[in-house]
């Protein structure tokens, strides 16, 4: 797999590798705040994506609203983000595995406990980190004030 060779010569040049994961289906502020946050606690920012069909089964038949390419084309064009990977499964544990993360990323709306992953990159003296989000906004409430304008 192409990214985990260059995952690895990151780490062999000594970067910080930071990894997260989410649908990021419509990008707000908030998506935008949280991912620099992320970057600035590593090197490498290198972000799970999940698929469509990923999506399908934990949102609904309504999402994704963007294909997982156009989500992954504009994740990219962020400054922040170093590297996007589309996963397939309901949650990013074998990609975690794979990817070895030095730092584990999630929002504030989860804690250590709840974090996919966080057992396993603590395992190895990697550490899992929350960030607090500081928009009141996301997808749903965009698409529920969308849809009430109607």
């Amino acid at each position: 797999m192409d990214y985990l060779r260059k995952i690895e010569n990151w780490k062999k040049e000594g970067k910080k590798i930071v990894f997260t994961n989410g649908c990021f289906d419509i990008i707000h502020a908030g998506h935008v705040d949280y991912l620099e946050k992320a970057k600035a606690l590593g090197d490498i920012l290198v972000v799970g994506l999940n698929s469509d069909s990923s999506i399908k089964r934990i949102k609904g038949k309504d999402r994704p609203i963007n294909p997982q390419e156009y989500r992954k084309k504009v994740l990219q064009a962020l400054k922040p983000v170093d590297l996007v990977i589309i996963f397939d499964e309901d949650t990013p544990e074998r990609l975690i595995k794979e990817v070895k993360p030095d730092i584990l990323v999630k929002g504030g709306d989860y804690t250590i406990n709840t974090i996919v992953g966080a057992d396993f990159v603590m395992s190895y003296g990697g550490k899992v980190k929350t960030i607090d989000f500081v928009y009141d906004i996301s997808t749903t409430k965009i698409l529920e004030k969308a849809r009430s304008k109607q």
